[in-house]
């Protein structure tokens, strides 16, 4: 049946089954443009190793995808430099040729990569995704980062604000239905609405318990915008093979809290993001896993167990890429010694 892919007979249900499938119904956040997303995404980054760019094998990532469908997500999260965007649009398009899904049903995110910054290269880049999703638009168009660089990866002096006329060129032909960006502190964000024709309605950053971004959450709050969060899990998960300081899944402040709710303590750190205006962007192959990371409409954290939560700041970064510190519009705090930087890990998300 097309429509949302859970059956219309319980529609009313947040959580059901379907033929032995869970389908959950995700809530929806409006936009500053009155457009709708999906309260929770499914990221599709699949990392970096030695070779480079991690990339899907025998089409796993469709198949993510389209079993992300049947549990419920309605949300995807890519970008140019994942190189995922092909088996991305694949699973989507799938399920809309079984009638499972329409295209309207789904929101599709993908990112501009800082190579093609200058306001010429936008459409073009936006263009050549859809081109490998097989897709007409995208929901949401973001910048991924404020910094502009050259094909062979030094600094560009492409103001963002050039860029952004592009992602509003895309906008008013259509291309894409939203614009925003990803990685912008809170003063490059004030100076892109301050000068900005269209206003984002999104930006994306890390967000967990160690990087609570309570900053940027209330600014983009005060201007309607909402905020997509990355990287969820903080410490709770592996990172490069290794574990970091921080909460971790027997944490027992989370255990507490999720041994309350009948929750494990993933399900309540997604929850925590939730009950903060923060859309996340889980990530998972795990069929166990994608069905645990939706399954967290059902129930609400109180203010307290919140403010609990937010007590394990410590402004710690995952994605902390120093090798670009030296840009004029590198968003982040400097270190000493960028060679040292134990997160970096010759990433390039």
């Amino acid at each position: 049946m097309a429509g949302n892919g859970c059956s219309s007979l319980f529609g009313l249900l947040s959580v059901m089954a379907l033929s032995g499938i869970m389908c959950v119904e995700v809530p929806k956040l409006k936009l500053n443009n009155g457009k709708l997303m999906p309260a929770i995404a499914l990221g599709t980054y699949l990392g970096f190793d030695q070779g480079g760019v991690v990339k899907s094998v025998n089409k796993q990532l469709a198949n993510v995808v389209m079993n992300a469908i049947d549990i419920g997500y309605r949300h995807f999260d890519t970008a140019a430099i994942y190189e995922t965007e092909e088996e991305v649009g694949e699973g989507i398009r799938k399920k809309i040729e079984e009638g499972a899904i329409t295209r309207d049903d789904v929101f599709v995110t993908t990112k501009l990569w800082n190579t093609q910054h200058k306001r010429e290269q936008v459409p073009l880049a936006l263009k050549q995704s859809l081109n490998k999703m097989g897709l007409n638009y995208v929901d949401l168009y973001l910048m991924h980062w404020p910094i502009g660089l050259n094909d062979d990866y030094t600094f560009s002096d492409v103001d963002f604000m050039e860029t952004w006329r592009g992602l509003e060129d895309v906008q008013k032909s259509g291309l894409a239905k939203s614009i925003g960006v990803s990685n912008f502190n809170l003063d490059q964000l004030r100076r892109l609405i301050k000068e900005a024709s269209i206003k984002p309605v999104a930006i994306q950053v890390e967000v967990h318990p160690q990087m609570i971004q309570s900053e940027i959450i209330e600014y983009a709050k005060s201007e309607s915008m909402v905020v997509m969060g990355y990287s969820p899990f903080g410490s709770l998960v592996m990172r490069y093979g290794m574990q970091f300081p921080g909460p971790k899944i027997d944490e027992p402040i989370l255990v507490e809290i999720a041994s309350k709710y009948n929750k494990t303590t993933p399900q309540v750190v997604l929850r925590w993001q939730v009950d903060r205006n923060v859309v996340p962007l889980p990530k998972s192959t795990n069929l166990k896993r994608l069905k645990e990371n939706i399954d967290i409409f059902d129930f609400k954290l109180e203010q307290y167990e919140i403010e609990k939560i937010n007590q394990f700041h410590n402004n710690v970064r995952y994605t902390l890429p120093s090798f670009w510190q030296n840009h004029p519009y590198y968003p982040f705090e400097k270190i000493d010694n960028p060679q040292d930087n134990p997160f970096l890990n010759k990433r390039k998300q």
